[in-house]
């Protein structure tokens, strides 16, 4: 093996099998031992990749602790997609973000994209020009990964995006701002070693409801159509900074409502509809016993009542008979019994 290393484009040592082919377009003489030979060189152009490398962007992506499994694989699935991205450990939350600078310059970014998780249910995230700025905060909504099975299309790995803008970019100058935040951070250098000379996929951004769209589709090259590959997401602004991570505030969106306020308005809607279910029983009750009173009151109830026949009224002249008092029952029927006994005696007697 030899001891210089092969760079990219072809400088380094020299493949001995290759064949030596160089073309000259303008007739111009090539460095040759024979004439035979000079007549019959080719000039081949050398690797694109050939000492062109002069965008030395580099964005480093990493989050703060707490993000749960879907930002994680967020995460993973833009560094798959910006081959001039690098990766770093979680930051702790204790830590200021102004240390994020220093990350950067260890890990010699000039861009960062940092994932901040609160409450393990709410995403921000910062795009950061370091060290000097500008930065935007937003708050990522609505993430779909690449994993998801509704996200059918495919591209080369590391190859390069195109970018579409929303023309409502160039009409307001935050969005302006944002453009060239979103270019420079986002577009694969020309030229990058991890990345491939092809274009295959288009990052669009889209402006709608105030908030920021994010998709990427796949260049389809058979009828130039679009397929969706993802991730998708959705970024609602939040400020702009003069300073990476902090400074004056040169923008700040009036639209934008937190989320805690925005789940307090929730609950109290809820506690609201709770409470006018309980009115209502309420007023049901309160029909319910006036209807009871009024049917005890009833006017109508007499309609059907048939008044009873008139007796002739009978006035005696004369007093009533005495009545008679009647015997002992009980006697009675003691003498009843003695004499069918003396029956019975008399009759055993004759037989």
């Amino acid at each position: 093996m030899s001891t210089s290393k092969r760079k990219r484009g072809g400088q380094g040592s020299v493949d001995k099998k290759a064949k030596k082919v160089k073309f000259v377009a303008d007739g111009g003489e090539a460095p040759s031992e024979t004439e035979q030979e000079k007549n019959n060189e080719i000039t081949v152009p050398a690797p694109v990749s050939s000492g062109k490398w002069t965008n030395k962007e580099r964005v480093l992506i990493f989050s703060s602790r707490g993000i749960n499994f879907r930002t994680r694989h967020l995460m993973q699935d833009l560094r798959t997609m910006m081959p001039h991205s690098k990766a770093d450990t979680k930051m702790d939350r204790k830590d200021k973000l102004f240390v994020i600078n220093e990350v950067c310059e260890i890990k010699n970014c000039n861009k960062c994209l940092f994932f901040e998780a609160k409450k393990k249910q709410d995403l921000y995230m910062w795009i950061s020009n370091s060290p000097h700025g500008p930065s935007a905060k937003f708050l990522v909504q609505n993430i779909h990964t690449l994993a998801e099975l509704k996200m059918t299309g495919n591209c080369l790995k590391g190859s390069r995006p195109l970018l579409s803008f929303d023309p409502k970019f160039d009409k307001e100058p935050q969005y302006a701002l944002l453009k060239e935040l979103f270019i420079q951070t986002f577009s694969t250098p020309r030229y990058h070693p991890k990345s491939q000379p092809f274009v295959d996929h288009v990052f669009t951004f889209t402006i709608v409801d105030n908030r920021i769209w994010f998709r990427n589709y796949q260049i389809i090259e058979e009828d130039a159509s679009l397929v969706e590959i993802g991730p998708r997401f959705v970024l609602n602004l939040i400020k702009i900074f003069q300073g990476s991570f902090g400074g004056p505030t040169l923008f700040e969106n009036p639209d934008f409502r937190s989320p805690n306020l925005h789940r307090r308005e929730i609950r109290l809607a809820a506690a609201a509809r709770v409470r006018e279910k309980q009115m209502v029983k309420e007023m049901q009750k309160m029909k319910r016993s006036e209807a009871k009173q009024g049917l005890a009151e009833d006017v109508t109830a007499d309609v059907f009542l048939t008044p009873a026949e008139e007796k002739p009224v009978h006035i005696e002249t004369e007093a009533p008979e005495p009545k008679v008092p009647k015997k002992n029952k009980h006697k009675a029927f003691k003498r009843q019994r003695i004499v069918k006994k003396q029956k019975k005696n008399l009759f055993i007697e004759f037989d």
